[in-house]
C-alpha cells in the first residue's frame, strides 16, 4: 500500500478497482460468447433456450434484492462487510464462470441436457456475480460521499475495466473467434485464475468507511452500523417501498432497464450480426478479432477521456447526449443501407461502445440516489446494497428478454436453419434473414434511445458534480 502511495496512486481506489479487473475479464467473455456457444456449438433448441432464459430471468430478479437486503442487514461479517463478501465470494464466482465452457457430454441437436446446462450456467454465474458485485457497488457509494472522490473511483475503475475487457480481444485471437474450442477453454481457465487473484486483492485491502469507523468487534473484524437485522417480509417491504417511491429512482430504473436491454443486445449478438452482415472476405479473422475487442476496450477509453466533461457538465447531461448520438447514428445507418459493409461494421462497434460507455456511468446517479435516501429517511448508514439490488430487481430481467426477443425474431426469418454462415443456403432466404438483422441493428437502438431520452429528461439530481448532494441538503 505504501508503494502505491509513493507512485501517487490512491490505495483505496486501486483496491476497489481490482474487482473490476477480474469481473470485467469474466463478464466480457461470458456475455460475448455464451449465446453463440449454446446456439451454434451446443445446438440448443429454441424452446430450451427460452426456458433457460425464463428461469434465469426469475432468478436474476430475485437474487439482487435478496442479497442486497442480506448484505445491508446481516450480522455475519462475510455478508455485512463489503470486502469479506468479495473475499469469500470471488473463488466461487470464478468457478461458476467456467461452467458454461465445458459440455457435460457431446450434445446432439436439441439435446435436453444442453438446456439444463444453460440454466445452471446462467443461474450459478449470475448468483455469484451478484453477491460479489453488489458488495463492490456498495463500496462505491460508501468509500466517500464526495463527487470528486467518486469520479476518481470511476476513473480508476474504467482503467481497470479497460484491462479486464481486453480479455475478449485475446480470447478471440488465441481461439480464432472460438473456432479452436480447446484453446478457447484454456483461455477461460487462465482468465478465471487471474480474475480470482485480482478480486482477492480487493477482499484483503478494501474497506467501507462504515466498516472502519467503529473499530473492531470481538472477532477482530470491523462491524458495520446499520438497522437491526430483522429479516422479515415487513422490514423488506418497508425499506423497498421507501426506495422505489422516490421519483428519481423510478425514472432511473425505467431508463436503466432499456440500457441493460441494449447492453445485452450488443454483447450477445454483435458476433452473430457481424458474421452474417459483413462478408467473409471483407475482413480477415484477425481484423474481426480486433474489432470485437475494440467493442469492449473502447468504452473504458471513452469514459476515461470524458473526465473533464463529467466534472464540468455532470453525468446527467452526458447520459442525455449519448441517447441523442445513439439515435442519430442509427438513423443515418438506416438511411445508408446495409450494402455499405465497412460503415456498417464501424456502426455496430461504435453503437456497442456508446451503449456500454453510458452504462458505465450509472453508478454515479445510483450513488446520489443512495445519498438522497440516506438523508430523507435519516438512516444511520446507507442502504447501498439494497438500492443497487432493488434497481437490479427491475432491470436485470432485460438481460434475458433481449436474447429471447432477438432469437425469436431471427428464427422467424430462418436463423435456426441458416445460422452456420459457411453452409450452403438459399440466397433468397439469406437475404430475408440479413434484412431482418439489419433492421434490428438500426431500428432497435433508434427507438430505445428516443424512449430513454424522454424518460431521463425529468431526472432532478443534475448538479451533484458542482455541489455534493449530502452537503447541499444539510
Amino acid at each position: 500500500m505504501r508503494f502505491l502511495v509513493s507512485l501517487g496512486m490512491n490505495p483505496a481506489a486501486v483496491a476497489y478497482s481490482m474487482t473490476t479487473v477480474g469481473a470485467g475479464m469474466m463478464n466480457s467473455i461470458f456475455s460475448f460468447y455464451y449465446v453463440k456457444l449454446f446456439l451454434s456449438k451446443y445446438k440448443i433448441s429454441e424452446g430450451d433456450f427460452h426456458r433457460s432464459q425464463v428461469i434465469y430471468m426469475i432468478w436474476n430478479a430475485i437474487n439482487d434484492p435478496l442479497f442486497g437486503y442480506i448484505q445491508d442487514n446481516s450480522r455475519l461479517p462475510c455478508c455485512s462487510q463489503r470486502r469479506l463478501s468479495i473475499l469469500y465470494g470471488a473463488p466461487l464466482y470464478c468457478l461458476a464462470f467456467l461452467i458454461a465452457w465445458f459440455p457435460w457430454r457431446t450434445y446432439s441437436a436439441g439435446d435436453w441436457l444442453s438446456g439444463l446446462h444453460l440454466s445452471v450456467a446462467l443461474c450459478a454465474f449470475d448468483g455469484l456475480l451478484t453477491f460479489v458485485l453488489l458488495a463492490q457497488c456498495a463500496l462505491f457509494a460508501e468509500i466517500s460521499a464526495r463527487h470528486q472522490s467518486r469520479l476518481q473511483l470511476v476513473q480508476y475503475s474504467q482503467g481497470a475495466s479497460l484491462l479486464g475487457s481486453s480479455s475478449v480481444l485475446f480470447c478471440s485471437l488465441l481461439s480464432h473467434n472460438m473456432e479452436d474450442f480447446g484453446a478457447f477453454q484454456g483461455v477461460t481457465v487462465l482468465v478465471a485464475v487471474v480474475a480470482c487473484c485480482c478480486m482477492l486483492y480487493t477482499g484483503f485491502h478494501s474497506d467501507s468507511r462504515y466498516d472502519t469507523r467503529n473499530g473492531a468487534d470481538e472477532g477482530g473484524a470491523s462491524s458495520r452500523p446499520g438497522p437491526a437485522p430483522a429479516l422479515s417480509l415487513t422490514a423488506i417491504g418497508s425499506m423497498t417501498w421507501q426506495i422505489v417511491s422516490q421519483r428519481d429512482f423510478q425514472l432511473f430504473v425505467i431508463m436503466n432497464f432499456f440500457q441493460v436491454f441494449m447492453v445485452a443486445f450488443c454483447n450477445n449478438f454483435t458476433l452473430i450480426f457481424a458474421e452474417h452482415l459483413i462478408p467473409q472476405d471483407a475482413l480477415s479473422s484477425t481484423a474481426k478479432s480486433i474489432l470485437y475487442g475494440a467493442g469492449f476496450i473502447c468504452p473504458q477509453i471513452l469514459v476515461l477521456s470524458s473526465q473533464r466533461l463529467l466534472q464540468s457538465l455532470g453525468y446527467y447531461r452526458l447520459i442525455l447526449l449519448s441517447f441523442y448520438l445513439e439515435a442519430g447514428a442509427a438513423l443515418v445507418m438506416l438511411l445508408l443501407g446495409q450494402s455499405h459493409y465497412y460503415i456498417l461494421a464501424v456502426f455496430i462497434i461504435c453503437n456497442m461502445v456508446l451503449v456500454q460507455a453510458t452504462f458505465n456511468l450509472f453508478n454515479l446517479p445510483l450513488a446520489d440516489i443512495i445519498d438522497l435516501d440516506l438523508h430523507t429517511y435519516k438512516r444511520s448508514s446507507p442502504l447501498s446494497s439494497m438500492v443497487f439490488g432493488t434497481n437490479a430487481l427491475f432491470t436485470k430481467p432485460a438481460q434475458s428478454l433481449a436474447p429471447m426477443l432477438v432469437v425469436t425474431l431471427l428464427n422467424k426469418f430462418g436463423y435456426e436453419d441458416l445460422k452456420d454462415v459457411s453452409a450452403v443456403a438459399d440466397p433468397s432466404s439469406l437475404q430475408m434473414l440479413h434484412g431482418a438483422m439489419f433492421r434490428l441493428v438500426c431500428l432497435l437502438p433508434l427507438g430505445v434511445a428516443l424512449l430513454q431520452s424522454f424518460v431521463w429528461r425529468p431526472f432532478s439530481i443534475r448538479d451533484s458534480h458542482t455541489t455534493p448532494l449530502l452537503i447541499a441538503m444539510e
